[in-house]
C-alpha cells in the first residue's frame, strides 16, 4: 500500500504548520514595527509646539513661553520644557560644532516607541535656528501601540486557533466521509441491499480509503452472489424434492395394499435419486462458497480421456464413441479430481442424448499455450437462447431430455465449477447439421 494519506498528513500538517507558523511569526513582527512609530498626525501637533516654542523664544517673549508649557503641561498631563545644551571642553582636542548640535536629550519623532516601556519617553525636537530643543514627555494619548496587547493576544492566540480548527474540520471531513459512506454502505448491506456499492461515491481519490471501498465492494459483490446463489439453489432444490417425495410417499402408502416388491423397487430408486440430488447439491454448493483450491499436480489429458472413454463405451455400448488426440498432453497445475468428474459428466451427457447407433466424437487439441477438448454429439441440440443457461444448476430445457438417469439438472453446473477450480472455460454450440458441441480450454500451465 502507497500510504497516500500518510503523506498527505505529513504534507499538511508538518510542512503546512511549519510554514503558517513561520508567516504569523513574520507578520507579528512587521506589526509590531508598524505599530512602534508615533502617528503622523501627532507627529504634525508635536512640531507645532516646538515651532511655538522656539519661536517665543527667539522674540524673548519668556512670560509667553512659559505660559505655553504650562499650558501643554496641564492639557496633556504631561511634562514639557525647553533646553539648550553647550558642551564643555575639559581635555584633548577641541569637538567640532556639528558634533555638538548633536547631541540629544531625548527620542527623536522618527525613533520606533517600544511597546515595551512602563513610562512614555521624553520626545526631543530640536530648534532649527539655536541650540536648543523642546523637550517634551510623550503624551499617553500620542502613545502608538494602543491595542498592541490585545493585537498580539488576537495574533497569538485567536488566529492560531481559528485556522487549526478550519485545518482539523477540512482533514475529519476528508477521513470521515468515505468512512460514514462506508457505514452507511455497510448498514444498507446488512439490511439485505446486496447491490450497495462504496467505490464510486468516492470520485477520484487513490488512497486507503478508496483500497478499503473497492474492497468492501468485492466483499459484498462476492457475498451478494454467494447470498443469491445460496436462495435459489435451496429454492431449486425444494423444488426438485418434491416430486420424488411425493412419489415415494406414495409406494410408502400402497406398500402394504398392493404388490410390495414393486413399491419396494420403486422405494429404493426414489432413495436414490434423492441422494444423488442432495449429494450433487451440497457438491455444488461447497464448489460455489469456498472455492477449493485444488492440489496442484501435472496431468495427461490422453491418459485421462483414455480411461474416461472406456468407462462410458461399457456404460452405453449401443452407441459409437470415438477419440481424435494426440500421443500425449501434459498440462501443469491442474488436478485429476477437478478434470475427471466434470468431463465424465459432459461425455455422459453427450452419450445420453445421442440416439442408440449414433455417434459421439471426443477431439483433443492443442491452440497455442492451452488445449482444447470438444465433445460433439449427434443429440437434438439446444436453442440457442438456453445455451448459456444449460450451466446454470437445475436448468433443463425441456421434460423431453429426462431420463431416468438424469440428475436433476446438476450435471453441466458441477462440471463448469470443478472446471472453474483449476482455470478451464466450458462453452456450448450447436452445430450446423444438428447435434450440440461442448467445447473446453484448459491451460498448459
Amino acid at each position: 500500500m502507497n500510504r497516500k494519506i500518510l503523506w498527505k498528513l505529513c504534507l499538511i500538517i508538518a510542512t503546512g504548520l511549519v510554514a503558517f507558523f513561520y508567516v504569523l511569526d513574520a507578520l507579528t513582527t512587521q506589526t509590531e514595527e508598524r505599530m512602534s512609530f508615533i502617528a503622523e498626525h501627532h507627529r504634525i501637533e508635536l512640531l507645532a509646539w516646538a515651532s511655538e516654542a522656539e519661536r517665543l523664544y527667539l522674540l524673548a517673549e519668556q512670560t509667553q513661553l512659559e505660559d505655553l508649557l504650562t499650558s501643554i503641561q496641564k492639557q496633556e498631563n504631561t511634562w514639557a520644557s525647553v533646553a539648550g545644551f553647550k558642551a564643555i571642553h575639559i581635555a584633548g582636542e577641541q569637538p567640532k560644532k556639528s558634533i555638538v548640535g548633536g547631541y540629544h536629550f531625548g527620542r527623536s519623532l522618527e525613533w520606533k516607541i517600544h511597546l515595551y516601556f512602563e513610562s512614555n519617553p521624553i520626545m526631543e525636537l530640536p530648534f532649527d535656528e539655536i541650540d536648543a530643543s523642546f523637550l517634551i514627555r510623550l503624551p499617553e494619548r500620542m502613545r502608538p501601540g494602543s491595542y498592541w496587547i490585545t493585537t498580539r493576544f488576537m495574533m497569538q492566540i485567536f488566529i492560531p486557533m481559528a485556522i487549526l480548527i478550519a485545518l482539523s474540520i477540512l482533514l475529519y471531513r476528508h477521513i470521515i466521509t468515505p468512512l460514514q459512506r462506508l457505514d452507511k454502505a455497510t448498514f444498507a448491506f446488512s439490511e439485505g441491499n446486496f447491490n450497495v456499492r462504496v467505490k464510486k461515491h468516492l470520485g477520484k481519490r487513490n488512497d486507503e480509503f478508496s483500497h478499503l471501498a473497492a474492497t468492501f465492494d468485492q466483499m459484498a459483490s462476492r457475498i451478494g452472489e454467494l447470498i443469491s446463489n445460496q436462495r435459489e439453489l435451496i429454492s431449486d432444490l425444494s423444488h426438485e424434492l418434491r416430486t420424488p417425495l411425493t412419489r415415494l410417499d406414495i409406494a410408502v402408502s400402497s406398500f402394504e395394499v398392493q404388490e410390495s416388491s414393486y413399491h419396494l423397487a420403486r422405494i429404493t430408486r426414489e432413495s436414490q435419486h434423492i441422494r444423488r440430488l442432495v449429494e450433487d447439491t451440497l457438491t455444488l454448493a461447497w464448489l460455489d462458497n469456498e472455492k477449493p483450491i485444488i492440489k496442484q499436480e501435472d496431468v495427461d489429458l490422453v491418459d485421462l480421456l483414455d480411461v474416461l472413454i472406456e468407462d462410458a463405451r461399457f456404460e452405453y455400448p449401443d452407441r459409437a464413441l470415438t477419440l481424435d488426440c494426440p500421443s500425449n498432453a501434459i498440462i501443469s497445475n491442474s488436478s485429476h479430481k477437478a478434470l475427471g468428474p466434470a468431463i465424465e459428466n459432459i461425455i455422459r451427457n453427450a452419450l445420453r442424448y445421442t440416439p442408440i447407433g449414433q455417434l459421439v466424437h471426443v477431439v483433443l487439441a492443442r491452440c497455442d499455450s492451452q488445449y482444447r477438448i470438444c465433445i460433439i454429439d449427434q443429440g437434438p441440440g439446444i436453442a440457442e437462447q438456453y445455451l448459456d443457461r444449460v450451466f446454470h444448476p437445475f436448468f433443463r430445457v425441456d421434460n423431453s431430455r429426462i431420463t431416468e438417469n438424469d440428475s436433476f439438472g446438476l450435471g453441466l453446473a458441477l462440471a463448469k465449477r470443478h472446471l472453474h477450480s483449476v482455470r478451464a472455460k466450458i462453452s456450448a454450440s450447436n452445430q450446423a447439421q444438428g447435434g450440440l458441441v461442448v467445447k473446453i480450454i484448459i491451460p498448459i500451465s
